[in-house]
């Protein structure tokens, strides 16, 4: 067997090679050796060493709840109904009110006042102006003699609107105001009406007073169960269909 000295990779190595007329079982273990000591397979044998499994790591996120019309229908109606149409919230809770309203209107149909939806009868559950609906029916001086029962607007095809609010006059006596109105579309989205003038009823007697009046309203939402609009002045207006 001879010895050779080989320089490589910046190292000595010692390599063994064999007669190839004599074989021995210590062949393999020198062939083995030899591989070991190679600079190359050193160096292998260390990037080896050093390789790291790779971490995998997820992140969850979950998309951002999506509110349905269902679901803000619901949350305004429970917020407005037993509060005598708004009469006993709080500030805080006029807003709460026109924040849901104010997400309702991202799904109104386009050209609401085409849309058929609207007639029919309509219960007046709320406006963030009390004495907006009523007139002074409905201020603070005048909810101390008529007790509101009713408050109803009738929408009729093709252009009749039919406003009534029922009341009972010191807790005895029954009464109601009606108005009766024709509808002129102005845009996609604003009506007005101009109504005749009023007609009371209290016992037994039953005259008209004042004269004519107009309203402008803007229709911001519209489904099956409500409406919502908003006057000229910024009162929004909460409609309840009324179950035939």
């Amino acid at each position: 067997m001879a010895t050779y000295v080989i320089a490589g990779g910046g190292a000595t190595t010692t390599a063994f090679i064999r007669n190839p007329h004599r074989s021995s079982s210590s062949d393999a273990h020198l062939s083995s050796q030899l591989a070991l000591n190679c600079p190359q397979n050193r160096s292998n044998r260390r990037r080896t060493s050093k390789q790291f499994s790779p971490i995998y790591a997820s992140v969850s996120t979950s998309p951002a709840p999506v509110t349905k019309p269902d679901d803000l229908v619901g949350s305004i109606l429970s917020k407005v109904m037993q509060t005598d149409r708004g009469v006993s919230l709080t500030r805080d809770e006029h807003k709460r009110v026109a924040e849901v309203a104010q997400e309702l209107q991202r799904f109104c149909v386009d050209e609401p006042v085409k849309c058929p939806l609207i007639f029919g009868e309509w219960d007046v559950v709320y406006c963030s102006n009390p004495t907006s609906p009523g007139g002074g029916y409905r201020s603070a001086f005048g909810r101390l003699f008529f007790k509101t029962n009713e408050m109803i607007q009738a929408v009729e095809a093709p252009d009749i609107v039919r406003n009534r609010v029922s009341f009972s006059l010191f807790g005895f006596l029954d009464g109601e105001v009606s108005l009766k109105g024709k509808l002129n579309v102005l845009d996609e989205k604003w009506i007005q009406v101009v109504f005749e003038p009023p007609e009371l009823k209290v016992g037994a007697l039953d005259f008209q007073y004042g004269g004519e009046s107009e309203v402008k309203l803007e229709i911001t939402y519209i489904d099956e169960k409500i409406r919502l609009g908003k006057g000229s002045r910024g009162s929004l207006f909460v409609f309840q269909r009324r179950k035939p």
